[in-house]
């Protein structure tokens, strides 16, 4: 296709004034001309056009054209504008020498030109030689004296203002005009786009050609031209498209700038410009550029004539990043990496701002001082605080090529690892393996213990055990560990789950089952071995951990290499947990601690260890606390032991203590700049908020956890607990639609190895609970279990399976599996003794169990009063209050006689066919009545009739309003109590009859009717 047309867009006052200036030349006025603007502005059209106009007028036309390959040649534009005129005189400008006062052609010109006015047109005269200079100043001041109108164009700043230029004396009497161009408007882009198209173009696309061309009309029309014939139309989901051209444009146009531009000191001055002209002043960028002869102003007029600079405050820079590249590009690597490596030394000697500085090093050769690797570690806390992880990745990543002392290497590499655990874990991976590869024990030898903590938090299970095989081999052997009375280690090995998983799970390698005497939810008894201070193993409570535990102070440690070897343990003991790598060949087993360890690490884990057995609260209490507390050596405290003590903390109750503990550590994560750290802190305390009742600040730190690390690049290790946690916050804040996207989306398969499905499980049967599907609640709250008892969790304070299906199996009839699991429930939160795991095993017990349901439903509420557990505590309340009400009406009943009923009936006539003895107690004799409320009456069928065998009162006049097609909020608003009520009661109905549900129920109440 032919290349488009555009005409000269938004410039009609440019040509009123030439067509203007051309009339007046016709009478014999003279005038001086003067087009300025930035390159593409369209100067030379406007010159162009103005010949044309010219020529149809009948005056005469000479033009010239100013090219920086003849700005040395002497009198280049005057033989251009002679030529035609007298073409001898031509070559004799360029062979005769110039004399002093000397015009060659000058007075020939002024004569031909009394009979017949002529135009000068002369194009770029900022490329004008010196001696064409002088040429056209000498006919600017005889202008007054003859019919000759001089136009000129120019861009920019010339590396000589004319004379002739509007503001001096030179002209005299004859007009003088500036017509300075402006870019487009957003009109005319929109105007160009419908001459170049044939038609309007989207708002949003004529929008993103204004802002990406600048309103520039020359890359404005090579845009245009390159988009149509690409065969694309203007609409807004061109956009990414028109962008790619117009930077492919507007690199073209400086290449072609660049290639003019001659002068070697204005070439130096530009790419040093490229280089740090937004933070250096134009000065010290001269300064850089090196020794040149060129003053500072001619090298502002020389890149400003380029076009490929703008002025901003005053001081000249390079127009954008596109052109910024195209500059920088045409030099040599090695010269280009010694530039950046002197502005950043120069930028470092002035005081810079260290943000630009470690921009300049980004690409710089290594410097070799120490500044420069301080600003760089500045400009990255800098960028994260800007939420720029990728520079900050890109900093430290250029400060490691710097020569560095091998333990600040080693700091710097897990600095960088920790950031790149969320931007590329693959490579922070394979950093941090190196630093566990590498690292030694010695002074500050910390880091490899620190490495292998950071690589369980992203998920990277092997790197523990590649640790401390190297601890092992790097380090004398451990004493064998002392044996309990059942032939296991006193201490079990089994790990609790990582820190931000929570799933409440110990590896099943050392509790293979439950505890003597716990059951699954099948009813099978465990065969695992006892834990150490269970009543079976030990009488005495466990004796591991600091002894100072509780005190605030520090505790003593063992030596530095010892004590990396039992944090290497007990980290690979979590990694065992958390995914079994068993069958790899080179996965050694892991080893036993000997009983007193003196090591928070230690003391973290092993309290979560004996919280999820459910044994020996206090001792765990003591524990977890421990795992706080710095040792004596002031090795860093590390962050899954420290998360595992505050997961135990929950499971003793002391929610309060475990929020603070958890607050501190948020505080270091985030001075570390441990995005990840901080969005597994920020998972655990979510679960905090969940359990104590705030769903709100569950969804705050949910959102807030997935801003640190999004769910996209979080390890599948780890997202069945995020995926629960989610649905849980979203059921208690009524976003239930919500909570069942999250449940149909599809896991990787790594997901499913994970020992965090436990909690996923959960929260799927939690969601069934909701959605009123008592058999598929049943159905995950067991898988649940079987997930749990596989790994050794029986404390009902992790996850109150037992309950939740027991009422799942009380709603479908099943009441022996119900009346099993809750007594079982009850039976090890007893043994556990903390309030919040006891109180809802009560609950549930009164929910299930007919017997002692009031006395049942007090117990639980005065033990949830002093649990922090709010959300059981309230739907105790309420159940009580429910049995209470349901109790006074049988008792007013009781006390009435047979001829008062809990609700008015409309009493029918006495029958005689009924015994008043076989009449059900509080019912008036006859037929059964019609219950009355206040908007229905739900008809029943006679209180003798088979379908009623074996119900309440209470429960006969609910289902006869089921029956009659009342939903349960219905039914509550008619008999005055809860929906929660209705539910209990409507279970019993249903467990009585025998049946599975409400059509069931109806078909009996039609059968008994005759219907």
């Amino acid at each position: 296709m032919p290349p488009i047309e555009l005409p000269l867009l938004e410039r009609d006052r440019e040509l009123a004034a030439l067509s203007a200036v051309i009339g007046e030349l016709g009478s014999g006025r003279p005038a001086v001309v003067t087009v300025t603007g930035e390159p593409g502005l369209g100067q030379n059209d406007l010159l162009r056009w103005a010949a044309a106009y010219a020529t149809d007028a009948g005056l005469r036309v000479l033009g010239a054209h100013a090219t920086p390959a003849e700005h040395e040649v002497r009198y280049g534009v005057v033989a251009q504008l002679l030529a035609e005129e007298n073409r001898a005189l031509a070559p004799r400008l360029f062979l005769t020498d110039e004399q002093p006062g000397g015009l060659p052609g000058l007075n020939g010109l002024l004569n031909a030109v009394r009979d017949r006015p002529t135009l000068l047109v002369v194009r770029d005269t900022q490329w004008l030689d010196p001696a064409s200079l002088r040429w056209l100043e000498a006919l600017a001041r005889r202008l007054p004296r003859a019919p000759v109108a001089l136009l000129t164009s120019t861009t920019g700043t010339a590396l000589t203002r004319p004379e002739w230029s509007v503001g001096t004396p030179l002209t005299g009497l004859a007009t003088t005009i500036e017509l300075a161009l402006p870019p487009l408007t957003s009109s005319g882009t929109a105007t160009a786009v419908l001459r170049a198209f044939g038609a309007p173009g989207d708002p949003a696309f004529n929008e993103a050609l204004a802002e990406a061309t600048r309103g520039i009309p020359a890359v404005v029309h090579d845009v245009l031209d390159r988009f149509a014939r690409a065969g694309h139309s203007p609409r807004a989901d061109r956009i990414d498209t028109l962008r790619t051209l117009t930077a492919e444009v507007v690199g073209d146009h400086a290449t072609r700038a660049l290639s003019d531009l001659r002068d070697p000191a204005a070439v130096d001055a530009l790419r040093a410009l490229a280089v740090c002209g937004d933070l250096l002043g134009f000065p010290l960028v001269c300064t850089l550029a090196g020794p040149h002869s060129v003053s500072e102003s001619r090298l502002r007029a020389a890149l400003a004539a380029s076009g490929l600079t703008t002025v901003r405050d005053g001081h000249p820079r390079v127009q954008d990043a596109v052109v910024r590249a195209r500059v920088l590009e045409e030099m040599p690597a090695e010269d280009r990496a010694e530039l950046y490596a002197r502005a950043a030394g120069l930028a470092q000697r002035v005081a810079a701002d260290d943000q630009g500085i470690a921009d300049l090093l980004l690409l710089a050769r290594p410097v070799g001082d120490p500044w420069a690797v301080d600003t760089l570690r500045r400009g990255f806390t800098s960028a994260l605080r800007c939420g720029r992880r990728d520079l900050a990745v890109a900093y430290l990543a250029r400060a490691l090529d710097e020569p560095l002392a091998a333990e600040d290497r080693a700091r710097i590499e897990f600095q960088l690892a920790s950031v790149e655990m969320v931007t590329a874990p693959a490579a922070a991976e394979r950093r941090l393996g190196g630093l566990i590869r590498a690292t030694r024990p010695g002074p500050g030898a910390g880091l490899r213990a620190r490495a292998t903590d950071l690589c369980l938090l992203g998920g990277d299970t092997r790197a523990a055990r590649h640790a401390l095989a190297g601890a092992i081999d790097s380090a004398p052997a451990a004493p064998e560990p002392r044996r309990g009375t059942t032939g296991a280690p006193a201490v079990p090995p089994g790990a609790g789950p990582p820190p931000a998983l929570r799933t409440h799970l110990v590896p099943h390698r050392s509790y293979p089952g439950t505890p003597p005497g716990a059951t699954g939810p099948g009813g099978e008894r465990s065969t695992a071995p006892d834990l150490p201070g269970t009543s079976r193993a030990h009488d005495a409570p466990c004796s591991s951990g600091p002894e100072a535990a509780g005190t605030g102070t520090a505790v003593p440690d063992e030596d530095p290499a010892v004590a990396e070897r039992h944090e290497l343990t007990v980290l690979c003991r979590v990694a065992s947990f958390l995914r079994h790598d068993d069958a790899d060949l080179d996965v050694l087993p892991v080893p036993a601690l000997p009983d007193a360890v003196h090591n928070p690490a230690v003391a973290g884990v092993r309290a979560w260890e004996h919280g999820v057995a459910g044994v020996h609260r206090e001792e765990v209490r003591r524990l977890a606390r421990s795992a706080f507390v710095p040792a004596a050596t002031g090795r860093p405290l590390l962050v899954v032991p420290r998360l595992l003590g505050c997961r135990a903390l929950l499971l003793t109750d002391d929610g309060e203590e475990a929020e603070n503990h958890l607050g501190a550590l948020l505080d270091e994560s985030h001075r570390e700049r441990a995005a990840i750290s901080v969005a597994h802190i920020l998972t655990v305390r979510a679960e905090l908020h969940i359990r104590h009742g705030r769903p709100d600040a569950a969804a705050r730190d949910l959102a807030a956890a997935e801003a640190e690390l999004p769910r996209d690049r979080l390890h599948p290790l780890f997202l069945p607990y995020w995926l629960a946690l989610s649905m849980v916050t979203d059921l208690q804040n009524g976003h239930t639609e919500r909570a069942r996207e999250t449940a149909a989306r599809p896991l990787p398969p790594l997901a499913h190895e994970s020992a965090t499905t436990a909690q996923l499980l959960f929260a799927r049967g939690v969601l069934a609970r909701v959605d009123d599907e008592p058999h598929q609640a049943r159905e995950h709250f067991r898988a649940c279990g079987r997930w749990l008892l596989r790994h050794g969790c029986v404390n009902p304070a992790v996850q109150p399976w037992r309950s939740l299906a027991a009422e799942a199996a009380h709603t479908l009839g099943d009441t022996e599996e119900a009346g099993r699991l809750v007594h079982e429930e009850v039976r090890l939160a007893r043994r556990w003794g903390a309030a919040a795991p006891l109180g809802r095993a009560q609950l549930s017990l009164a929910v299930v169990t007919d017997e002692n349901r009031v006395e049942n439903l007090r117990a639980a509420v005065a033990t949830l009063s002093a649990a922090p557990a709010r959300t059981a505590y309230t739907r105790a309340v309420i159940e009580l209050a429910a049995a209470e009400r349901e109790e006074n009406e049988r008792r007013t009943a009781v006390a009435l006689g047979p001829a008062a009923t809990v609700l008015p009936p409309v009493v029918p006539p006495p029958g005689p066919h009924v015994p008043s003895a076989a009449r059900p107690l509080g019912r008036p004799p006859g037929p059964r009545p019609a219950v009355l409320t206040g908007r229905r009456t739900a008809k029943a069928p006679g209180h003798d009739a088979a379908v009623w065998h074996g119900l309440t009162t209470v429960e006969r006049e609910t289902a006869a309003l089921a029956a009659q097609g009342l939903g349960n909020r219905e039914i509550a608003t008619e008999l005055a109590v809860t929906t929660r009520a209705v539910e209990l009661r409507l279970s019993g109905v249903y467990r009585k009859l025998r049946i599975r549900g409400r059509e069931e129920l109806r078909a009996l109440v039609q059968e008994a009717e005759g219907s």
